[in-house]
């Protein structure tokens, strides 16, 4: 079963959060590193639809598990 975790990273002196589709907290974070090798992984957290929504974040490429948008 696969959950969607919010991501947040900070990457080029910009900060930034990405949806990830993953099994559990440690693969959300380690898919975003294999995706931007250079991002700095600062927070890992369930994704929250009501909060979300008003803060849009990217999503990883399709082959690397991709959420689908709110």
């Amino acid at each position: 079963m696969s959950l969607q975790f919010i991501v947040g990273m900070k990457l080029k002196g910009k900060t930034g959060h990405m949806v990830v589709a993953a099994e559990d907290a440690l693969i959300a974070a380690l898919r975003l590193k294999v995706e931007h090798p250079d991002a700095i992984v600062s927070y890992v957290r369930p994704m929250n639809r009501r909060g979300d929504a008003r803060h849009l974040a990217h999503t990883l490429n399709e082959k690397h598990g991709v959420a689908p948008p709110l």
